[in-house]
């Protein structure tokens, strides 16, 4: 029987795929849990007119984004954010001052401090907007949280093109 897709299935395929599954998988499984419909000339019809939509939104969208990655070539994104200082006793301390032999990264520099909150993609996505009107998507972003205070630099990539910018994260007085 040939079926649409109306949600990724494993095994199967993605969403709005055009599959052929058994009669007793797709009327027993598929089509009561709403996966998928059954493939009629109208709805595959349908089915192709939306994928046209979707690539031409999709090539839209990265349209704008690789504009965007003009833009912030040499950016300085600055955040702020409430930080946990460390006690000035435990600063001068070799496990929280980076040197050999400590746990990773607690503190970095003596007196660097630690967010409370860490720094998400969607958190920089919206002061990027907020700030210079720039969107940018998560999947561009190449980063994972940020949990301290200091300068980073980040990775952008679209369609293969890489740009980066800085964001310093300081801390809120």
């Amino acid at each position: 029987m040939k079926i649409i897709l109306l949600k990724d299935v494993p095994k199967l395929g993605r969403k709005y795929d055009i599959k052929e599954a058994s009669d007793g998988y797709a009327l027993n499984f598929l089509i009561p849990r709403k996966l998928a419909e059954r493939a009629t000339p109208e709805k595959i019809a349908q089915i192709d007119k939306l994928k046209k939509e979707m690539l031409i939104a999709k090539e839209a969208g990265e349209q704008e984004l690789l504009k965007a990655l003009g833009a912030i070539k040499g950016l300085e994104l600055i955040m702020k954010a409430k930080v946990s200082d460390l006690p000035a006793r435990l600063a001068d301390s070799p496990r929280f001052a980076g040197e050999a032999g400590a746990p990773a990264k607690r503190a970095g520099k003596a007196g660097k401090g630690h967010l409370f909150s860490s720094i998400k993609k969607e958190d920089i996505i919206e002061k990027m907007k907020k700030d210079y009107n720039i969107s940018l998507s998560e999947d561009s972003i190449k980063m994972e949280s940020i949990k301290e205070t200091g300068e980073f630099e980040i990775p952008v990539e679209v369609s293969g093109k890489k740009s980066s910018f800085k964001l310093i994260v300081e801390k809120i007085d």
